[in-house]
């Protein structure tokens, strides 16, 4: 077996237009544009298909990113997905900054709601321009306690889950 993957470089999701990405990712959110991979041609399959790919940089080094492809969207790519189905999770430094940027994308016309109290985090929720739902989270103090006391019990979970689901199936 490979040794655990160090972490995620990026997380790459379409968007509706690069500007108004970016400016909701740089002005909105302050994370700076890294980089844009302008092509004509997708990567791999060589089909014609004109995109960029838009990079910004978080606070740890890592990335989110976006394409914009106009040649190969779809009726409802940007349509508010649910939050079970995908979302992004930021994290803040603290409480207060979590309180802050609630209060900055609220008065910045973002609605934006919480913080709710998850145990080992409390988050605010929020959309993108493109759809996609969007949290950041504070740590809680006991985070890494409360995480390592769930994960002693998470398999028992997940098999009580599973025989669950097949039963309410099989009925």
């Amino acid at each position: 077996m490979t040794t655990p993957l160090k972490s995620i470089h990026h997380s790459a999701y379409r968007c509706r237009d690069a500007e108004e990405t970016r400016a909701f990712y740089e002005d909105m959110l302050g994370l700076p544009l890294a980089a844009v991979v302008q092509e004509e041609k997708e990567p791999g399959s060589g089909r014609p298909n004109p995109f960029v790919h838009l990079f910004f940089r978080l606070g740890d080094g890592n990335f989110i990113a976006f394409f914009d492809a106009p040649g190969t969207v779809k009726e409802g790519d940007f349509t508010l997905a649910h939050g079970f189905d995908r979302h992004v999770a930021f994290e803040a430094e603290s409480e207060e900054k979590l309180l802050a940027w609630r209060d900055q994308l609220n008065a910045g016309g973002v609605p934006c709601f919480g913080p709710i109290d998850h145990g080992f985090v409390k988050s605010v929720y929020f959309a993108d321009p493109n759809g996609l739902p969007l949290e950041i989270a504070v740590r809680a103090a006991a985070h890494d306690a409360i995480l390592a006391d769930d994960a002693k019990t998470a398999h028992a979970i997940i098999n009580a889950w599973t025989a669950r689901k097949a039963a309410e199936q099989a009925a």
